[in-house]
């Protein structure tokens, strides 16, 4: 159902803009530019913004339009295009035509796609945005679940002294690419929640982004009295409470939807563990419709459920007080009725400790035990992670905590500018980035010196002219005056090694240790013959004043008359000035402190523009760091001590002062700087594709949404028969896990043999239902873990099994240690059943 207010003003022959208008896809395929422009350049240039183009473009001038036969062409060849890039299989449909995955339902927080639809703060909204998209280019059939909020994240202003202020303006519905979500029956979807002492309706919108749905959640409905109405009325604001029901709507309410929707949902995907509530509805819905217990349901359906984290810090979860989570578990839901659990058994699927009562309900503990796969954003991180979480899974190796890792990667089409998009594509001979990659990587090996340094004069340029033309606007809006704002058009020049760095400003991301030496930072970027200028932007949480503190200590720096024109903060740092920076700087600079980055994507941005990093070994550029691809700062440990920062900070300035500075002023004969340009190529082939939505995006489907469908199918077969087994399977092993006993151990060496055989009693567990393994910690690739043969012992003896292994290694014999876990071939360890007991 398109608005009525978006197609009123259109001619018929033009009636499909407005799907064109309502589809995302706009915001990272630029084929219908020239269109938008032709139709309302003024409104276009300003916002970007298809769907404010038509609802305040006349209709006398669309009547004009349908006289212009190149923009009738125009037109039809959009449509056409689009229609096409719609039917295509795309490369799911070609390389899982009969996969058992339906659906994957993506829940986050927030989503960054694009500035038309501004729902996010930081990185893991446009994280979220990124993988949309992929999915979109890859033909996954993902759908995304979100919440609308009537303001999203703040909009930054500066004052003369460089002090942050907030604004926070309304997202109307009728200036962004929404449409209503409409039941089967061809209704508005609306879902209702019960809350304390009130029910609250929430209406549900749909976005298009490509070939994805995005559906969004919104509680401003006029059922709703002013509370309910506020309950999505800003993204991350109010108190604690706030965020409870925000994180209840999402997850309850977004799963009711789904089901309402009559999608096939087989996997649900948790962005964080914001959205854990989810994995309680699917568990109630599914007792509901196969008349099973909450417990048998969970072991069904957590088969199907995907989580990844992107907290470096255990402090960094949500967790809420007992009493709230009581208020809102036994009014809200009136789960104690729904899931037929008491009050303490729910408690205890969000703590480490179950029998402490006064321990937070964490909702990434609960994400965790509601689901059967969990991914850290980078492999530092999954091995953060793994330490986090092991006190969920007591006396098991912190290395078998079950949390993997899927590096992030961004969404190149998004980020990449019109020249890297162009050269791209030459160099491939096809469209990038929707398929397997094969020979992306040799393509840009081929191209000479010359199409690769001229390609990055032509982006800084353009960053040049955007920065003189937005901060001519920011010191307009500061009441500077047109002579002062005319300056703007001094600041950097096209030809001059450009540095950028932009994020968050808060305190582990250290966006200040480049001022540690402020006098050091004027000599470099003064130096006449080799000189440096450097663009910086960022917004610090409105209560974060330390983070605001800093934003003031830059805007001061870069007005000072000695970094004049070398030096710019733009202020209200989104996702189109990012777009702007990092296709057009030379050296993208990350200094956060180790290990608290947990992936980071910034700097990822550059590498489809040429771009090079500079960055602390920490997150994504752990892995992807090598000295010919860039420079890393840190020698890859933690150090908590405080004067590491300062050590940091020397090495920062040395790594420009010796190494970045003199390879980019460093030229051959033809004026190109060979060395600098012999990294930009290793840059692009290598780590451009590997860290790319594209290569993400087919790994989650590979390594979690594939294996997740067909677990999940395989438990919820007629009568859930196999989640029915699983739950009596495990609820046995707990209660008679406390008996089983090891007893004599012997080991004897032949050679290079060992040989171990150890006796064990096992009361009334099935030796069918556990496995007694002979571990060792790993050393290299040697495998840790040897699966020990059962024989029976005689009649008679004091216990009743044994079991037997060879193994050959040179290790010593006080290496390895029997041990017994759970064993079910459908169940996954420890992940779902975090019992073992070791060989003392």
């Amino acid at each position: 159902m398109i608005p009525l207010l978006l197609t009123r003003h259109l001619p018929k022959p033009l009636e499909d803009l407005a799907t064109l208008a309502l589809d995302l896809r706009v915001t990272w395929s630029h084929l219908g530019d020239t269109l938008w422009r032709t139709i309302n350049p003024e409104l276009w240039e300003a916002t970007q913004n298809p769907c404010v183009v038509l609802y305040h473009t006349p209709r006398e001038r669309f009547e004009k339009l349908t006289a212009d036969s190149a923009f009738m062409e125009e037109f039809q060849r959009l449509v056409m295009t689009a229609r096409q890039y719609l039917a295509e299989a795309g490369w799911y449909g070609i390389c899982y035509p009969s996969s058992q995955l339906k659906g994957v339902a993506y829940f986050s927080m927030e989503f960054g796609v694009g500035e038309d639809l501004p729902l996010y703060a930081g990185g893991l909204g446009v994280l979220a945005g990124d993988h949309l998209k992929a999915a979109s280019d890859l033909a996954v059939p993902l759908y995304g679940v979100g919440l609308l909020y009537q303001e999203g994240y703040f909009r930054q202003i500066l004052d003369d002294q460089g002090m942050q202020y907030e604004a926070y303006p309304y997202n109307d519905p009728t200036s962004i690419p929404i449409q209503p979500a409409l039941t089967p029956s061809g209704n508005w979807l609306r879902v209702s929640l019960g809350l304390p002492a009130r029910e609250l309706f929430l209406r549900v919108w749909k976005v298009n982004v490509g070939r994805v749905t995005l559906y969004l959640l919104d509680s401003n409905d006029p059922m709703n009295g002013p509370i309910g109405r506020g309950v999505t009325g800003k993204l991350y604001g109010g108190g604690t409470e706030l965020r409870l029901i925000q994180e209840v709507v999402l997850g309850i309410g977004g799963w009711k939807a789904l089901e309402a929707l009559g999608l096939d949902i087989d996997v649900c995907h948790l962005n964080e563990g914001h959205a854990a509530f989810a994995v309680l509805e699917r568990a109630r819905r599914f007792m509901k419709t196969q008349g099973v217990s909450f417990r048998e349901a969970l072991w069904a359906t957590r088969a199907g459920n995907v989580f990844t984290t992107h907290t470096p810090v255990a402090v960094g979860f949500d967790a809420y007080s007992p009493a709230l989570i009581a208020k809102y578990f036994s009014a809200a839901w009136d789960y104690g009725n729904q899931l037929g659990i008491s009050l303490e058994d729910f408690l205890a699927l969000g703590r480490k400790d179950p029998t402490d009562d006064s321990e937070p309900f964490n909702m990434a503990y609960l994400a965790m035990r509601g689901c059967s796969r969990a991914n850290g954003v980078s492999q530092l991180h999954g091995a953060v992670s793994r330490r986090i979480f092991q006190p969920l899974y007591p006396s098991w190796p912190e290395r078998e905590v079950p949390v993997g890792h899927v590096t992030n990667g961004v969404h190149a089409p998004s980020w990449n500018s019109a020249w890297a998009f162009n050269l791209w594509c030459e160099a491939y001979g096809r469209p990038c980035w929707i398929g397997t990659l094969e020979g992306l990587s040799e393509a840009i090996e081929d191209l000479s010196d010359e199409d690769l340094w001229n390609f990055r004069g032509h982006q800084r340029a353009d960053l040049v002219a955007h920065v003189r033309r937005r901060l001519r606007i920011q010191l307009l809006r500061r009441g500077l005056g047109p002579e002062v704002a005319a300056g703007a058009g001094e600041m950097l020049e096209p030809e001059v090694l450009t540095l950028g760095f932009a994020r968050r400003f808060t305190e582990y991301k250290r966006p200040n240790l480049l001022l540690t030496d402020p006098e050091r930072l004027i000599r470099l970027l003064g130096n006449r013959e080799r000189p440096v200028q450097i663009v910086i932007a960022g917004k610090a949480h409105p209560h974060d004043e330390p983070g605001k503190r800093m934003i003031k200590e830059w805007a001061n720096f870069v007005s000072r008359r000695e970094v004049w024109r070398r030096a710019v903060f733009l202020e209200d740092y989104d996702m189109s000035l990012a777009q702007q920076l990092v296709q057009g700087v030379d050296v993208w600079i990350n200094t956060p402190r180790r290990p608290w980055e947990a992936s980071g994507t910034s700097g990822m941005k550059v590498l489809v523009n040429g771009g090079l990093n500079l960055s602390v070994l920490d997150g994504w550029w752990a892995e992807a760091y090598a000295p010919d691809v860039g420079w890393a700062i840190g020698d890859g440990k933690e150090h908590p001590e405080p004067d590491w920062d300062a050590a940091e900070a020397d090495q920062l300035y040395r790594k420009l002062e010796e190494e970045v500075i003199p390879q980019f002023y460093e030229r051959d004969d033809q004026g190109i700087p060979s060395a600098w340009v012999a990294k930009m190529r290793a840059s692009m082939s290598r780590l451009a594709p590997e860290f790319s939505t594209n290569r993400m995006v087919r790994q989650y489907v590979e390594q979690m949404y594939v294996p997740a469908a067909a677990a999940f199918r395989a438990r919820s077969d007629e009568r859930s028969e196999t989640s029915v087994e699983l739950y009596a399977w495990a609820t046995g092993l707990s209660e008679a896990w406390h008996s089983l006993r090891f007893g004599r151990l012997d080991i004897t060496r032949e050679g290079g043999t060992l040989r171990f055989e150890v006796e064990v009693d096992l009361g009334d567990i099935s030796p069918d239902d556990v496995q007694v393994q002979l571990y060792a910690d790993p050393l290299d690739d040697e495998g840790s873990i040897v699966i020990m043969r059962y024989e029976e012992q005689p009649a008679g003896a004091t216990y009743g099994c044994l079991y037997r292994c060879e193994i050959t290694s040179p290790r010593p014999r006080e290496h390895f240690t029997p041990r017994i876990v759970p064993y079910h071939p459908e169940a996954l360890i420890p992940g779902e059943l975090p019992l073992v007991l070791w060989q003392r």
